[in-house]
């Protein structure tokens, strides 16, 4: 190993190991924006940054076409041994790496001549809220081409190998209440009980049936309800469903088949239930031309036999609401094999950061191949 692939690999390192250490919750990644610019200014980069948000992007070079790269800054806000805290079980910090690192590696190849490039740290994707805010700043408008990467678990591909897209599904999630009128235990004809109107929704929710050749699920995530004192029938309620889809017109006929059950519901016990939606996720629209070009990227530096299939997955990703804003984008996300384990988002996630430094390289040459294409 030469003294600069020395010295990027043990810069990677420590920018890692300072991000892992310091996660940030979505919207709060205050110091992980600074460290960030710092350690991105030192290389002699002009960063931009936002006045209302966290977040960040450089530009580089001149021309008509752009090129980008998109990483994800926020950690997940979990419990973690008993304590809730921000914690980086999603592979964020990993992310944030292999962007820094392919800037590093194009620093040191040399940026090609007359195409503009564009590195953007996105905060705020597990509120799936970020990537619609660079959009309302116009930060996508001028890109052509779009990468982005993620970690993959152990059950999708193996330690070693790369897909080259991730077909995330649709993804909602909504937040509701139930108005009520609360009653004394030993009278409930005088009141309706919410946690009972609850289970009527979960019911509900259970005997949707839709196209089973498209995945979707629909699921009660979170319910409160009632008081300390046992003696009251709680006529409130909060709750929380999370809807997902492969696809986005089947999220479509979900929301649609979902309301109707509220609706119901709500007109069978006489009481209103107000939704709204928290976050809401596109399904992937992933373009056939970026994923062959990160096809070429992974053959190049992993060799062909260890280029995966596209991952078809129904998690969700903001990520692709930049291609739903611009419908000319060029957009694909590596997935990178990398024995993730147990799995993503669970507080105890773990995998081989060696992977880092091949995620690195695989985004480099992306972006070298792509400028390639373009001067053609």
């Amino acid at each position: 190993m030469n003294d600069i692939l020395l010295t990027n690999k043990q810069k990677l390192d420590e920018v890692f190991r300072y991000l892992h250490t310091h996660p940030e919750a979505s919207w709060q990644e205050v110091e992980t924006t600074a460290y960030l610019k710092k350690v991105i200014e030192q290389e002699g980069f002009t960063v931009k940054t936002f006045d209302d948000c966290t977040g960040l992007y450089v530009e580089i070079g001149e021309g008509s076409t752009c090129i980008g790269v998109r990483a994800d800054i926020d950690a997940l806000w979990q419990e973690v041994d008993g304590v809730f805290q921000a914690n980086h079980s999603c592979g964020h910090d990993a992310h944030m790496t292999m962007a820094f690192g392919a800037l590093l590696h194009l620093k040191e190849k040399g940026f090609p001549k007359d195409v503009r490039f564009k590195w953007i740290f996105q905060p705020a994707e597990e509120k799936g809220k970020g990537a619609e805010k660079l959009v309302s700043k116009g930060i996508i408008d001028d890109i052509d081409y779009l990468f982005g990467v993620h970690l993959r678990p152990i059950q999708e591909i193996g330690d070693g190998t790369a897909s080259p897209a991730i077909h995330h599904g649709a993804a909602s999630i909504l937040q509701g209440t139930i108005i009520g009128q609360d009653a004394h235990a030993a009278r409930p004809h005088l009141g309706v009980n919410a946690i009972e109107v609850s289970a009527a929704i979960v019911q509900g929710l259970q005997g949707i049936r839709l196209d089973s050749m498209t995945p979707y699920s629909a699921k009660m995530t979170k319910l409160h309800a009632g008081s300390e004192t046992g003696n009251i029938i709680p006529g409130n309620a909060s709750f929380s469903l999370d809807l997902r889809a492969q696809t986005n017109d089947m999220m479509t006929l979900l929301n649609e088949s979902v309301h109707h059950v509220l609706k119901h519901v709500e007109d069978l016990y006489g009481v209103k239930i107000d939704v709204t939606v928290h976050s809401n996720l596109v399904a992937a629209i992933v373009d056939c031309d970026a994923c062959e070009l990160m096809e070429r990227a992974i053959a190049g530096v992993l060799g062909e036999e260890y280029v995966q299939p596209p991952i078809v997955t129904p998690g969700g990703e903001d990520f692709h609401f930049y291609s739903a804003h611009v419908p000319t984008l060029k957009a694909t996300m590596l997935g990178l094999g990398c024995d993730l384990s147990p799995g993503l988002h669970h507080p105890k996630m773990k995998f081989n950061e060696e992977c880092i430094h091949t995620g690195s390289d695989i985004l480099a040459r992306v972006v070298l191949l792509t400028a390639e294409e373009i001067k053609k």
